[in-house]
């Protein structure tokens, strides 16, 4: 799983833009159930079943940011938590144990039809 690194308001509004399917991990780097949640999704991760662009906010360096996005999504701030985004919309939004690779792909899969 490649992890493109967010660390900017300009990036968020990309993201928000973007045409396709992006991913948001926050993850706390001194957390370690973020640590577990994050290690799971990348083992699980399969590529072609999820065509998302993956960006991973470290949250101890950019919370500004993490608030930034729990406002433009319309989420109460987690960690960890995944967003699922399409066209500006939250498609998904899980933390903790809910995250999961599993739950991505059934999204995108009611997203194909």
């Amino acid at each position: 799983m490649t992890w493109l690194p967010l660390t900017s308001p300009e990036q968020l509004q990309a993201i928000k833009s973007a045409p396709g399917y992006s991913l948001i991990f926050k993850h706390s780097t001194r957390c370690i159930i973020s640590k577990m949640a994050l290690k799971s999704l990348e083992a699980d991760w399969k590529e072609e079943q999820a065509p998302v662009t993956a960006y991973y906010l470290d949250l101890l360096n950019y919370r500004e940011l993490s608030a930034q996005i729990a406002e433009m999504f319309h989420v109460y701030h987690e960690s960890p938590q995944i967003l699922l985004i399409r066209q500006g919309e939250c498609l998904l939004d899980a933390s903790h144990s809910d995250i999961s690779f599993r739950e991505i792909t059934e999204v995108l899969a009611t997203q194909e039809n």
